[in-house]
């Protein structure tokens, strides 16, 4: 029989009086992470009953704008390599990235 393992991840979200984040903190000890602050989060997860996606998406109040941009491009970049690792979809990920690009032009991310 093997030894299953269960590896935690963990989320804490202060709120303001509204209910607005003010702080974004995550602990991943298996990865050497620990009460770690963040300035947003996007965390989604695949419901097989319902074949839905559930989404949490969160920032705090004082996330700079032009940091959320860069913040959606390297998100943006990262599922697309994710999507090419997880379906050998060459094509289909190189579009994604031609739309990254094309993302971060028009944001004028580009250095």
């Amino acid at each position: 029989m093997a030894d299953n393992r269960t590896s935690k991840i963990e989320l804490n979200v202060e709120l303001d009086e509204n209910r607005v984040p003010e702080k974004l903190r995550w602990t991943a000890q298996d990865g050497g992470i620990t009460n770690e602050e963040a300035k947003a989060m996007m965390l989604a997860v695949w419901d097989a009953k319902t074949q839905e996606t559930l989404r949490i998406d969160l920032w705090t109040k004082d996330m700079p704008v032009d940091e959320m941009k860069v913040f959606f491009h390297q998100t943006l970049v990262a599922m697309s390599d994710t999507f090419q690792r997880a379906t050998q979809d060459d094509k289909m990920s190189a579009t994604m990235k031609d739309f990254c690009d094309y993302f971060a032009e028009k944001l004028d991310l580009k250095k």
